[in-house]
């Protein structure tokens, strides 16, 4: 494998560069710690509005991949496009534009315990975009109403309750209008109840406002909640359909191991390689 400008030009080069290209594309990416290989010829791509959902064992890789992406890691070989820009060999100031299209939604939901829920909700449009407070306020509103949680709004992090501060975090990420979610193990530690919450507002992301994502977790029911439902407005209810046909692929599995894809593919998929190879049995089960 070639390395760096003199690496050969692939197909999924050719596709993240051409006309409605991947909105991400991992192409060939290797990674090691010292002596210890995180990530062995990774390669993948995501579509406009479709979901990747990364699972594998502790230290499979999943959360490197999202550092990637940040540009918080470096690959030592390979090739990372996000909307078409090649990033691997970005200078920080160069991937500070390229975040600006990118959310991430954290495990714990980092808060800002000493701010309300709309300070920590606006806070990159206050801070760092500088909007207008009228207009940071109105876009504010518009995404907690988006989550349900509207009447939180002047409510204390420490007020809330887990699936809350979540959601919230959801709606932090979004609030400057992202084309790109990263959600890093966001239903660990909540209860099924309160993390269908929160897995029902990746869906309503994803249908409703076209957002991509990239959902890395271990929780094996949320992953396929994720992948097996679309969110419908009946007019002015939203209701949770299962997905068919088309809409049912446009949710995948990357299933890690040991550094490498070892399974990538539909959720229907997942469950029929299952019933044959057995590292895929055992991890779903």
């Amino acid at each position: 494998m070639g390395i760096g400008n003199f690496a050969p030009r692939s197909a999924l080069l050719d596709e993240a560069l051409g006309p409605s290209g991947p909105i991400i594309v991992f192409d060939g990416v290797w990674l090691a710690f010292d002596e210890k290989e995180i990530l062995k010829d990774v390669s993948f791509t995501l579509q406009t509005g479709h979901t990747k959902i990364i699972l594998g064992a502790s230290g499979a890789g999943k959360s490197t991949i999202l550092r990637l992406i940040l540009g918080l890691l470096k690959p030592d070989r390979g090739r990372i496009f996000v909307n078409g820009e090649r990033i691997d060999e970005m200078a920080e100031d160069q991937m500070m534009a390229v975040r600006a299209d990118l959310g991430i939604v954290f495990q714990e939901g980092a808060l800002f315990d000493s701010l309300t829920v709309r300070e920590n909700v606006g806070y990159k449009l206050y801070e760092e975009l500088r909007w207008p407070l009228d207009k940071g306020d109105a876009r504010v509103r518009e995404v907690l109403g988006f989550i349900g949680l509207a009447e939180f709004i002047d409510r204390m992090p420490g007020e809330l309750s887990g699936g809350q501060r979540r959601r919230v975090a959801i709606a932090r990420a979004m609030a400057a209008k992202p084309r790109i979610l990263l959600y890093d193990e966001a239903t660990t530690g909540l209860d099924p109840i309160t993390a269908l919450t929160v897995d029902q507002e990746i869906v309503k992301l994803r249908d409703l406002e076209s957002v991509s994502s990239i959902l890395v977790t271990h929780q094996l029911r949320d992953a396929f909640f994720v992948a097996e439902h679309t969110a419908v407005r009946d007019g002015t209810a939203l209701k949770f359909d299962r997905a068919a046909g088309r809409k049912a692929a446009e949710a995948e599995f990357i299933i890690l191991r040991e550094g490498r894809i070892s399974f990538e593919g539909t959720a229907q998929d997942v469950r029929d390689v299952a019933a044959k190879d057995p590292y895929i049995h055992a991890f779903l089960s």
